[in-house]
């Protein structure tokens, strides 16, 4: 008695095939289509920004988006204050960040160090013509004036010195300042952004909407450049501009 052919054919030969094509994909396509690609295949944030929504650096330190309204989309319980630090994806980035910001909140005592976080793309290296000299700081997400959050890995990411010091510290005080003068709350967010799979944040996506009466509203995207300087954002190298 013959036995009956098997109808189920081997998958090696269209596994072959996939991974050919994949090889050639990578290849053949462009740089920027291969980033879009890992960006889809590969997110590490709830972000309502992506890098293919950022128009590239223009001399500006950020951008504001969506006509500075917030997405918030009522995803967050406000009655009360929290904090929300996204646990790091499989390259050890940061992801988002979010809180609701009161008086309640706020620490009453000073910030202690932080050097023992290395977040991804760290570097110790210097340039004279940086104020302070030295290129990258380690920045809060969430700074620390307004969640006394410090040596968190999950809120700290690569940022160069014109970014935290100026830029997002500028956001950060309205913030803070705002808090004080009115005792209200203020729900945000902080989102770096990364493209494919850079190891330095492109920048941040920063939210912020007071609650009790919606006096306070911002939604920017701050770039992580410093004047005077080629970054890498792949692994966070750099070289003065000549």
């Amino acid at each position: 008695m013959r036995r009956r052919k098997s109808k189920n054919k081997s998958f090696l030969p269209y596994l072959n095939i996939l991974l050919i094509s994949f090889a050639l994909f990578l290849i053949y396509t462009s740089k920027d289509d291969v980033i879009n690609f890992f960006n889809t295949a590969f997110p590490n944030t709830n972000s309502s920004a992506t890098v293919l929504d950022i128009p590239p650096y223009q001399n500006k330190p950020y951008i504001i988006l969506n006509n500075n309204q917030t997405n918030f989309q009522n995803e967050y319980n406000t009655e009360q204050t929290f904090e929300n630090y996204s646990e790091l994806d499989s390259l050890g980035r940061c992801g988002v960040a979010v809180a609701l910001v009161g008086l309640e909140t706020m620490p009453d005592k000073e910030r202690e160090s932080i050097g023992m976080i290395k977040p991804t793309g760290w570097h110790t290296v210097k340039y004279d013509f940086i104020d302070g000299k030295y290129l990258y700081n380690r920045c809060h997400l969430i700074g620390y004036q307004l969640t006394g959050e410090n040596a968190n890995d999950k809120n700290l990411i690569t940022c160069t010195r014109s970014m935290n010091a100026k830029t997002m510290l500028e956001f950060e005080n309205k913030v803070a300042n705002y808090v004080k003068k009115t005792k209200h709350h203020v729900l945000y967010r902080v989102t770096p952004i990364f493209e494919g799979l850079n190891l330095l944040a492109t920048g941040v996506e920063m939210e912020a909407k007071s609650i009790e009466d919606n006096a306070l509203e911002f939604h920017v995207f701050v770039y992580n450049v410093e004047d005077g300087v080629s970054i890498n954002y792949q692994n966070g190298d750099s070289t003065a501009n000549s």
